[in-house]
């Protein structure tokens, strides 16, 4: 599997959201990555599938944005939001496997075609009662 070169990957400190306190307005410890996909040493399959996905994290110029900010170090900020690219990266390298398209059984299809009729006979016998006076 291909891996992310750290020297492509841009980053920027920013200031984390929601709860937190004082140290949250004071302290930049979240982090943007950006991955210009198309400035990337990465093999040209997997960066076309890359651009194929239909993931709100990459932008229309082919660049991958990720937020990371679990954490209150800047550094594991970092390495999560790296991990989290190279797991999207790992998810497109891997072919998916050819479907090969199968016929149903003889003995599915009598099935079906058997609850077919009864549900037809329970629905015939719901009309009303003719010839009781």
């Amino acid at each position: 599997m291909p891996s992310v070169d750290p020297n492509e990957v841009d980053f920027t400190a920013i200031r984390a959201q929601g709860a937190g306190g004082q140290n949250v307005n004071k302290v930049s410890n979240a982090v943007h990555l950006r991955f210009a996909i198309h400035a990337s040493s990465l093999p040209e399959a997997i960066k076309e599938r890359l651009l194929a996905l239909s993931d709100q994290r990459i932008t229309t110029e082919g660049v991958v944005v990720i937020k990371a900010q679990t954490s209150r170090s800047l550094e594991q900020n970092k390495a999560e939001a790296l991990e989290r690219l190279q797991a999207l990266v790992d998810s497109v390298a891997t072919l998916p496997k050819a479907r090969k398209p199968t016929k149903p059984t003889f003995g599915s299809k009598q099935r079906r075609l058997e609850g077919k009729a009864t549900r037809s006979q329970v629905k015939q016998q719901r009309g009303r009662v003719r010839g009781v006076d």
